[in-house]
């Protein structure tokens, strides 16, 4: 009986023991391993985009040894498809079974649209590193949602700005029908100070497009500006291409040639003009580190999709190092997010008051190697006209 007491005793101590410790692991600030739920797309004509995204972020984890903010992270993965009711069953399973602290991702906007409320109503952070959807920059905007890439009207504002700067006085616009490439064409529209001869919405994922090439053709116009993401921007160059037209009526194009397409185009896409928000020849130290780390990790060149993603992986590092690691202090996370104390591959990067960044964009063209094709940035665009969309957006500073 002794000896059952003596023995409990020992038992109670050790408890006593290890709830001390526990105590003193919890008031010296270190924390479990923080779970990062990730969505993009990852499959489809558009998987390269969310394979990009995803590459990019696990690289800068990675590189942090296997921490962010000097914590563990689990990253749990899902593939939205391009659908965005599965986009909102793969919030809903991060949220609500995954209990994830973070969601980051998200490539097309009529998925964004679908999911961000399911994310910020619930209280988790969202660090959105592709998708920036009108609405979401100003309205409906959240204190939950930060963006480390733009909002889809000033992409496309840079897109008008490039057309009027090179003296194209009648252009043609072409763009898919979903949120993304209405919201291209009103941006690039209040830039443009020339004449639209057409604007035309084709299917999401369209493989031909033979019939709205011979109707631009007849058209005349002096150049044609289209926004085709992944798998249709692929196609729509080629066809451009092989129709004989890209020598003749110059094509300006956002997110339709970059470092996810070129790859597949090559050659085909020397001679075409885009405007982006990033290019992997930009001359900052944290650039040519990461351009170098993702060719060798992966064996090919970054696009702006894994540069925005790589920045989101970034941001958060920096925001759990403010932290050390708490994220169960919302508003300590969001204000540590807020201050955006990195380096971005882009250059200086800082938030407008809607969570958006304060984003640059760059006349980039594809010119000719010995690889076939390559990006040169050209300069900067400045931009004219936006429509501050962060002064829609109410979210107390």
């Amino acid at each position: 009986m002794t000896g059952t007491k003596t023995t409990q005793r020992k038992a109670i101590a050790v408890l006593g023991a290890l709830a001390a410790g526990a105590a003193i692991f919890a008031s010296s600030g270190a924390h479990a391993q923080v779970k990062i739920g990730f969505i993009g797309t990852l499959s489809g004509p558009g998987g390269a985009l969310g394979q990009d995204q995803y590459d990019a972020f696990m690289l800068a984890i990675e590189q942090k040894g296997g921490k962010l903010g000097g914590v563990p992270v689990q990253v749990i993965k899902e593939d939205d498809q391009l659908k965005p009711d599965v986009g909102v069953q793969a919030a809903q399973k991060l949220v609500e079974r995954d209990k994830v602290s973070l969601i980051t991702g998200v490539t097309f906007s009529n998925v964004m649209m679908a999911i961000h409320k399911t994310v910020t109503n619930a209280g988790v952070v969202m660090v959105g590193s592709n998708a920036g959807p009108t609405p979401i920059a100003g309205a409906q905007c959240s204190p939950n949602f930060f963006s480390t890439s733009w909002d889809n009207d000033e992409l496309h504002e840079a897109g008008g700005q490039l057309s009027s700067d090179l003296g194209y006085k009648k252009m043609y616009v072409m763009a898919p029908n979903y949120q993304a490439g209405r919201d291209a064409v009103n941006g690039f529209k209040r830039d443009y100070k020339g004449q639209i001869v057409y604007e035309v919405y084709t299917q999401v994922n369209q493989p031909d497009y033979s019939a709205e090439i011979a109707q631009l053709q007849a058209a005349k116009p002096d150049a044609v500006y289209v926004f085709y993401p992944g798998g249709m921007g692929v196609n729509f160059v080629k066809q451009y291409r092989q129709a004989g037209l890209l020598g003749k009526i110059p094509l300006i194009s956002v997110s339709t040639i970059d470092g996810s397409t070129l790859p597949a185009l090559k050659e085909l896409a020397v001679g075409a003009i885009t405007s982006a928000p990033y290019s992997p020849d930009l001359d900052n130290a944290q650039n040519k580190q990461f351009v170098a780390a993702f060719q060798k990790k992966y064996n090919r060149v970054p696009s702006m999709y894994a540069a925005q993603s790589y920045d989101a992986a970034n941001l958060i590092d920096s925001a759990l190092t403010k932290t050390k690691g708490n994220v169960a202090d919302r508003e300590a996370l969001r204000a540590a997010l807020k201050a955006a104390d990195f380096s971005s591959v882009r250059g200086p990067f800082k938030f407008a008051s809607n969570q958006f960044p304060v984003a640059q964009f760059y006349r980039v063209d594809v010119v000719k190697d010995a690889n076939g094709a390559r990006f040169a940035t050209k300069g900067q665009i400045q931009i004219k006209t936006r429509a501050d969309l962060a002064a829609q957006c109410k979210i107390k500073s």
